[in-house]
């Protein structure tokens, strides 16, 4: 009878209110108790208020609201990353590995030389999906846990021309971090007519990024880690001589899917808060992306990389204690998002991981191929990482001293 008066509209709204505020209750409550905090370098622990957005309901991609987020989304991109206003950023469906994809079929054409800049798995990946799009690559490695030297690049980059040199900003299966300030300045200074491409997966929005200052052509990532979504985006910011590289192509990229020039209009369209199509976007993660991307903007990107070191050199301390080792060779080459260690002498793998799931903790058994058995991983990224209130930083000390 309450109701009755009332019109059907107005009581949806309440409804869907309502429902949103004992979502946001219910999510508060899980992420600190009856379940163990999720503490892997990715898919990571989501923010409350941006989950909520991504579960609001079903969107159209040509509701205003839907465009509004879109194009605010693309925009923040560039403050995020803190590339100039001629960038141009790509918000595709897909994960990750789609944005390597598209970032080395967009560029490289046939028999063009790559360089890699290895730090561990994904240099590897990178150096395959390179090779596929017709490059002809080269590896540029050092020994587990380290990265090239600045010297060593220096004086690959003297020898021979490449069009484009890819690093990873911090490989997730070694936690290595590139020096991507030092990778642009060289770069610049040898070849400056080569394009750099940074794989910022489980980097992007941890670890420092400022792409335009530091020479960066294409910054890539995903939704899943530190951006803090579930999986499902692909993110790129690519700079304006990368797109008239790609204008400048003898032919198109043989990836239909991934190329600029199917997805050019649409992001700039959205950009002008205008729909369009090319493939129908995850709708739902692109209404959770503008609410994270709103936090870090508001927050100062500055505070948020100071964070991320703050948390992380707690994580490596209490680590250093017990004795264990890091893989990166040292903290300089070490990222602040993740960390990876090798399990103490004598240690089972498998039991060492369960006593850390018994003590509240999901961490990641190792990734590498040729240490796989020897060593572990911790995420500390986004929301875990970002909210002092939460439990789950002393919740993965506590495991790891348990274990």
């Amino acid at each position: 009878s309450t109701w009755g008066n009332t019109s059907l509209p107005t009581f949806v709204m309440f409804a869907r209110s309502c429902a949103r505020q004992l979502a946001a209750v219910m999510l508060r409550h899980s992420s600190s108790a009856g379940r163990p905090s999720l503490m892997i370098p990715g898919p990571i622990e989501i923010e409350p208020r941006v989950l909520s957005a991504t579960a609001d309901h079903a969107w159209s991609h040509v509701q205003p609201q839907l465009i509004e987020a879109f194009g605010a989304s693309l925009g923040m991109l560039r403050t995020v990353f803190d590339a100039d206003k001629s960038s141009q950023p790509f918000i595709l469906p897909g994960s990750g590995t789609l944005a390597m994809e598209a970032a080395a079929f967009n560029i490289i054409e046939r028999n063009d030389h790559a360089l890699v800049v290895n730090t561990g798995y994904f240099g590897d990946r990178m150096g395959l999906v390179a090779e596929r799009a017709g490059g002809v690559v080269t590896h540029l490695r050092a020994q587990i846990g380290d990265r090239p030297t600045i010297d060593d690049v220096r004086a690959l980059l003297s020898k021979r021309k490449f069009k484009v040199v890819f690093a990873t900003h911090t490989d997730t299966s070694t936690g290595v971090l590139n020096d991507v300030a030092a990778l642009g300045a060289v770069v610049k200074s040898v070849q400056p007519e080569a394009l750099l491409v940074v794989d910022g997966v489980c980097a992007a929005a941890g670890d420092e990024m400022r792409m335009s200052p530091w020479g960066v052509d294409v910054y890539l990532t995903a939704s899943q880690k530190a951006i803090g979504l579930p999986p499902g985006l692909a993110l790129l910011v690519v700079s304006a001589r990368t797109l008239e590289a790609h204008a400048a192509r003898a032919s198109p990229p043989a990836s239909f899917y991934s190329d600029f020039a199917q997805w050019l209009p649409v992001m700039r369209a959205y950009e002008a808060r205008t729909p369009a199509y090319f493939a129908t976007p995850p709708t739902n993660l692109i209404m959770g992306l503008r609410a994270s991307l709103e936090r870090f903007v508001a927050g100062g990107m500055s505070a948020r990389y100071a964070r991320h070191k703050e948390v992380s050199a707690a994580v490596k301390a209490c680590a250093a204690e017990l004795g264990l080792r890091m893989v990166p060779v040292s903290r300089d080459a070490a990222a602040d998002t993740m960390s990876a260690f090798y399990y103490p002498s004598g240690v089972d793998a498998p039991q060492f991981l369960t006593r850390m799931l018994r003590g509240g903790v999901i961490v990641a058994g190792g990734l590498h191929p040729e240490i796989r058995a020897k060593y572990f991983r911790i995420g500390h990224m986004g929301h875990s990482a970002m909210d002092p209130a939460l439990a789950d930083g002393r919740r993965v000390l506590d495991a790891l001293k348990a274990a």
